[in-house]
């Protein structure tokens, strides 16, 4: 099976925001609210991160928690070289190859793509016809991506889905542009044309982390770093 690129340990050629460094310097400062803004801020990205490797929902929020936690106990190490969120996928990304690799040793992956599915939240004033074709393409979305090989599947979801740029993407999985060039094409072909044509405008809601789940696993990571 095809292995994932490990993320890149050198710094960004791009400044870490001021914003990042005042909101690191509050949480150093046990500032309750700042470790919220940082999760909350953070919690969809890391999530599509995760669910693109793990491709299950229960884990990949399992995983987002873990490294929330781990990277807040090394926050003295941050230091601006990178974005907030850039260091915080990368820990994401550690933390889910580390998960899958020890799923590969104990159980296979579930075969039944169905099961993976996640049910939107859609606009209920929305006419029956126009929700139906929605949902049947965001499912669509998701079983396609989930049946992509690794290492396309990850471009797939840092550079269509998360919407990063190409260096971007580059940078946070280690390699270079023109492989994330490379891998997308593969990636889109797989997938097939008609697929990207049909359902471009709509890939941003695919795999959703927000509402009661955002605020679920926020809370659930308040309370291990001690705050009510």
């Amino acid at each position: 099976m095809s292995k994932l690129a490990m993320p890149a340990t050198t710094p960004e050629m791009a400044e870490c925001p001021s914003g990042d460094v005042l909101l690191v310097q509050r949480a150093l400062a046990r500032d309750a609210d700042a470790f919220r803004v940082i999760i909350k801020a953070n919690n969809q990205r890391l999530y599509r991160m995760a669910r693109g490797i793990l491709r299950n929902d229960a884990e990949a929020e399992d995983v987002v928690q873990e490294a929330y936690v781990r990277a807040f106990a090394n926050l003295p190490a941050f230091r601006g070289e990178s974005s907030l969120a850039t260091w915080l996928s990368r820990i994401v990304i550690n933390e889910a190859l580390g998960r899958l690799r020890k799923q590969r040793h104990t159980v296979a992956m579930p075969e039944n793509p169905e099961a993976q599915i996640i049910r939107f939240p859609l606009n209920p004033s929305d006419d029956p016809e126009r929700t139906m074709a929605q949902r049947q393409i965001l499912a669509l979305v998701e079983r396609a991506t989930d049946s992509l090989p690794d290492i396309y599947r990850m471009v797939f979801v840092a550079r269509v889905i998360e919407g990063l740029s190409i260096e971007e993407t580059a940078h946070l999985l280690g390699v270079r542009p023109e492989t994330v060039k490379t891998r997308l094409h593969r990636a889109r072909t797989l997938l097939r044309k008609a697929l990207d044509d049909e359902i471009g405008p709509v890939l941003l809601d695919a795999f959703p982390f927000a509402g009661r789940r955002c605020d679920r696993l926020t809370l659930a990571v308040m309370n291990r770093l001690g705050f009510d």
